[in-house]
């Protein structure tokens, strides 16, 4: 039986991590699923779902500790629960605005209020074409519980756009896979 292995990890920013890392998993019967990484900052940081035999588990998890004496630092979460059955509707969010401190905070605020979970979420700061002024944009993919107010939903968040000065869309997912 295998089980999954959420792996997050950081270390200074060098050519072959990303080889190093999956020639660790491979030897030891491991098989890399799927993976979020990025370099920011200088830094390499990423979040990674491996699976492996229980057998080798542990000796995997072992050898992925070790690799932080080759600078890479890597947090190793064992996983066998299976999805939950709770049926939901998936959603896109999409926002863009002039940059300041809060964004995601409030945002979020208004999802939990309302059980939605934050499945993915990707930001960054580009400049306007224009201006030149910072930009902060943002895209989450939502997993919102069947019965919930989605009206109610699209209400707030078109509510704290106001107060943030940020467009924000709300899509269905299914519209968008059209």
């Amino acid at each position: 039986m295998a089980v999954s292995l959420v792996l997050t990890l950081i270390g200074e920013d060098k050519p072959g991590l990303v080889e190093l890392l999956s020639r660790t998993i491979a030897e030891h019967d491991g098989n890399w699923l799927e993976s979020r990484m990025s370099r920011m900052a200088g830094r390499f940081a990423g979040i990674l779902r491996a699976s492996v035999p229980n057998a080798r588990a542990a000796e995997l998890s072992d050898a992925l500790h070790a690799l932080e004496s080759r600078g890479l630092r890597v947090v190793v979460e064992r996983s066998e629960i299976e999805e939950s059955a709770t049926p939901f509707r998936r959603f896109t969010l999409d926002l863009v605005g002039s940059d300041r401190a809060g964004i995601i905070r409030d945002v979020s605020r208004v999802l939990a209020s309302r059980q939605v979970n934050v499945d993915e979420l990707h930001t960054e700061c580009t400049s306007a074409p224009m201006s030149g002024e910072l930009l902060f944009n943002a895209r989450a993919k939502l997993r919102v519980p069947d019965g919930s107010g989605v009206d109610d939903l699209r209400a707030a968040i078109e509510s704290i756009a106001n107060d943030l000065m940020v467009d924000i869309t709300l899509s269905d997912a299914a519209d968008l896979d059209d």
